[in-house]
């Protein structure tokens, strides 16, 4: 059986030199090249949607592939797709680099220059434990498997804009639509998603920080199950041991979660930490919640324009959501658009605090009526974002029609 080889390299010299050298091992069938890191993982992504069995058994990632850095693209494919048996291509053969590849999780590393005899080796050993994992995977092993779930970040602009509520009604809205979801609270030092599910717990995200192989069950024991059914993985209760959630961990936590959950949902609070700044990195969504007055829009500019600055986001990828909206204010939603530079989500959510008072003080938020405009409008807005398996009102225009739909949403999930 051929050994099907996926070369992921961007420069051209390079690519002409590996792809050469790869066609002339035995029983190898490479691939046509990919170019970059995103166009590697939506490739891998689409042949698993059709089987595990339809992936190459090794794919070849060469140390100068972007715009994700070689090691933590590596990282990725290990998690997202345990099959895959990866190989760096580096002319760093030093032994620390070596500990630091296979730590991400690749299978081999070959220096440059390219050697044939080198290459054909690791190719043929990586390739042998690769059918090998396929043969356990076959056999339902406990490894993570499929094309990864869509991953939302809620960002404030300031402190009490409502981003946590937010955050956690577009995760029930989710999970009651039937897709597996997780809700994270990775506002590290004042996390208070806890509080307002009413949850006693022992881990959080910080038992994962130091983890270099998160397995689905070393995940399982960190993230605590609902009521609702939702998965949550939660911020520590003493805010200091939040500093030991690091930009590298915080990747390595988004994606393992993304390889287990349709959707992950996290609230990364009003304070950019490194963790939080590769979550909205890494997001598919990057929502950023603003009431409409003149402090939480100039909060929202400054964040956006600081995103952009820091390049983990830029203004037009980022979606505002309206909070507390009333048709009474002069701040309206095309003029924050405009302020921002950002897109803004059709659906605006009303302001209506007597409808939470009793369900935050009480710290279920997630009782929250469904006659709450403010829940209709907030699962409509989980509709509008693609996170509901179910349809959540009519589209328009790419606006839905009032909270009509969303209503009806609520009243099947109740009978």
């Amino acid at each position: 059986m051929p050994t099907r080889i996926l070369p992921a390299v961007g420069d051209a010299d390079a690519v002409r030199s590996v792809t050469t050298l790869l066609s002339q091992l035995p029983d190898a069938e490479p691939v046509a090249p990919v170019v970059d890191s995103t166009q590697l993982i939506d490739t891998l992504a689409r042949l698993a949607a059709e089987s595990v069995d339809e992936l190459p058994e090794v794919v070849v990632v060469h140390e100068r592939i972007g715009p994700v850095p070689a090691l933590e693209l590596i990282r990725e494919v290990a998690l997202r797709f345990p099959a895959v048996g990866v190989i760096l291509v580096t002319s760093d053969a030093s032994p620390g680099l070596f500990q630091a590849a296979m730590d991400s999780g690749a299978r081999g590393l070959v220096a440059l220059p390219l050697s044939y005899e080198e290459l054909a080796n690791r190719v043929q050993a990586v390739a042998q434990w690769s059918v090998g994992v396929r043969r356990h995977l076959g056999h339902g092993g406990d490894v993570f498997t499929g094309v990864g779930g869509t991953v939302v970040t809620v960002s404030g602009a300031k402190g009490g804009v409502g981003a946590t509520l937010a955050a956690i009604q577009l995760a029930l809205a989710s999970q009651a639509s039937g897709r597996s979801t997780v809700l994270v609270d990775m506002d590290l030092q004042a996390g208070d998603v806890a509080s307002y599910l009413d949850v006693q717990f022992r881990r959080s995200v910080v038992d994962l920080a130091a983890i270099t192989d998160i397995s689905p069950r070393v995940l399982a024991d960190a993230v605590f199950r609902h009521d609702t059914g939702v998965a949550l993985l939660l911020a520590p209760a003493e805010g200091e041991r939040g500093e030991e959630v690091t930009d590298r961990a915080a990747r390595q936590i988004v994606s393992a979660l993304r390889s287990r959950y349709e959707t992950v949902v996290i609230d990364c609070g009003a304070q950019l930490s490194g963790a939080g700044a590769a979550a909205v990195e890494m997001a598919d969504t990057a929502l950023l919640v603003t009431t409409p007055d003149v402090v939480a829009v100039r909060g929202a500019k400054r964040t956006v324009r600081m995103w952009d600055r820091l390049q983990i986001r830029k203004a037009e990828e980022t979606t505002v959501v309206v909070n507390r909206h009333t048709r009474g204010t002069e701040i309206q939603p095309p003029l924050i658009q405009k302020i921002t530079g950002t897109s803004v989500a059709a659906t605006a959510v009303p302001a209506n605090f007597k409808e939470l008072q009793g369900v935050v003080d009480a710290g279920r938020v997630h009782e929250l009526d469904n006659r709450s405009a403010v829940k209709q409008a907030l699962w409509g807005l989980a509709a509008e974002l693609g996170l509901v398996k179910a349809t959540v009102g009519d589209r328009k225009g790419g606006r839905l029609r009032g909270d009509r739909g969303s209503g009806s949403f609520l009243r099947r999930r109740d009978g």
